[in-house]
């Protein structure tokens, strides 16, 4: 089974996705941390981000993984190679990278073929913004999360904090407001709520009423 699980920038989709596989015992995917990576990669190696050539060829050369414990389905390590970018993927640089190389349709098409591959045969969350849509059209449940503004830039600033970066609300608003509009209109796999989807506002929500949302849904799929 596929739960695709979609929305905008901090919207609660990382933080859910992991409850939902921990409690179900699914594998999970960030996809969204596989095109982090390549903006990571990208940044380091002073590539231009706006180039669609250089980021498909990049995205078709460098070799992302994730390393889990055992016993944990959520990864606890982000690689390119062998290089460990968990913390690097997080920071406020590839935050501003990120959406202008994912729009990229080269890189998309080079990011999609692996995502299938590595949820292929298994019980796996799967979480960004085309996966209801695009990567796993005939998922058995599919979510579509949102939040307020006001609550989306107060959890990127959270974010950020705990990771040792400082930020105003009012700068994190504006950058996810900027995120939004190129994600929602990029010509590859706009973020859009995939025919199907439930809508979950998770504003307010704690993360295990959202989970329990979306295991009711698991359990009416499976019925």
């Amino acid at each position: 089974m596929i739960i695709a699980i979609d929305g905008p920038a901090a919207s609660g989709k990382s933080t859910v996705a992991r409850a939902v596989a921990r409690r179900l015992g699914f594998r999970y995917l960030d996809t969204g941390a596989m095109y982090r990576a390549v903006a990571a990669e990208a940044i380091r190696l002073g590539r231009p981000l706006e180039d669609a050539t250089a980021m498909t060829g990049l995205a078709e050369t460098i070799r992302v993984s994730f390393a889990y414990d055992s016993g944990d389905p959520v990864p606890y390590g982000v690689f390119v190679g062998s290089r460990d970018v968990t913390r690097e993927i997080r920071t406020p640089a590839v935050d501003a990278a990120v959406s202008l190389v994912a729009r990229i349709p080269g890189v998309r098409r080079a990011m999609v073929p692996l995502q299938r591959e590595f949820a292929g045969g298994t019980d796996t969350v799967v979480e960004g913004r085309d996966i209801g849509s695009v990567v796993f059209p005939d998922a058995a449940v599919k979510v579509f999360l949102t939040a307020s503004p006001e609550e989306r830039a107060r959890r990127r600033v959270g974010d950020r904090a705990a990771a040792g970066h400082e930020a105003a609300v009012a700068a994190v608003a504006t950058d996810i407001a900027r995120r939004d509009t190129i994600d929602s209109t990029r010509e590859a796999s706009p973020l859009v709520a995939a025919a199907g989807a439930r809508h979950i506002d998770t504003t307010g929500a704690s993360v295990d009423e959202v989970v329990d949302r979306i295991e009711a849904l698991v359990r009416e799929a499976v019925a």
